[in-house]
């Protein structure tokens, strides 16, 4: 910690408000596997990011906290973990979710896995998790709302499969950003509120560079198709990706009458 937190503060810190949700960026402070392996702790953080900025708790609209709002959320959740023990058990924070009927299609889980969602964003942060045991986490809240939201699958098979290739899992902090995806949990997203996958990639991929990298069969399609290239490649006539799995107006609102139920 003595050599990348001191490179994070003087090289990325003042843009990180900006950069922190471009999956192209390298604008995070890569800490997260170190403080989930105990390895840096969350109050060393803190001091460090007092000593550079005495005044940062007296100063919420700064660019340097709002990099410590992503170490407070992690701690938050921990607590939580703490007085609400049933979130070990894999529960609903939000009980009224108890007994939810997903639909838990297991070859629709399986395409999630791997990355063939038909969703371009969607398939390179799976094949990122997959090939690095690493995702950005923009991309983590944007995988989770199309598992929950636009395949209707419990957020606890996607919760179990992050811990299973992640290095930097963390009980606490997977499980509450899961269950803040999929709406059953504390201080949630509200359910009628689904990511649209093609404008998320428009907004933080804009170039498309991301999804080249990790989809290179996509590297020759146009800017301004890359985020959906479904109606180009046909146009053309080209056998480069898969289909998309659903729809995503209709699916948006299947998943708002799902929660409705």
């Amino acid at each position: 910690e003595k050599v990348f937190l001191p490179k994070f503060f003087n090289e990325k810190l003042n843009d990180y408000a900006d950069d922190r949700d471009m999956p192209a960026i390298k604008g995070t402070s890569g800490i997260s596997p170190y403080l989930a392996n105990g390895l840096i702790s969350p109050r060393y953080v803190l001091y460090a990011l007092l000593y550079r900025c005495p005044d940062l708790l007296y100063a919420s609209d700064t660019k340097e906290f709002s990099w410590l709002n992503e170490i407070i959320w992690r701690e938050f959740y921990r607590h939580l973990v703490f007085h609400e023990q049933r979130l070990c058990k894999h529960q609903d924070f939000n009980t009224k979710y108890k007994g939810m009927k997903w639909l838990n299609d297991e070859a629709n889980f399986k395409a999630w896995c791997e990355g063939k969602t038909g969703y371009p964003l969607v398939d390179a942060a799976m094949r990122q998790l997959n090939q690095t045991g690493w995702m950005h986490n923009r991309l983590r809240m944007v995988v989770a709302s199309f598992l929950t939201k636009h395949l209707l699958i419990d957020w606890r098979l996607g919760e179990r499969y992050f811990m299973q290739h992640l290095i930097d899992g963390d009980l606490a902090a997977n499980n509450g950003g899961w269950q803040w995806a999929a709406s059953t949990g504390c201080d949630a997203q509200p359910y009628f509120r689904v990511f649209n996958p093609i404008r998320q990639s428009e907004r933080f991929d804009p170039d498309g560079s991301f999804i080249r990298k990790y989809i290179p069969e996509l590297k020759s399609i146009p800017f301004k198709h890359i985020h959906f290239p479904h109606d180009y490649i046909n146009s053309q006539n080209l056998d480069l990706y898969w289909p998309a799995m659903v729809e995503h107006k209709s699916a948006r609102l299947r998943a708002i009458d799902f929660f409705k139920g």
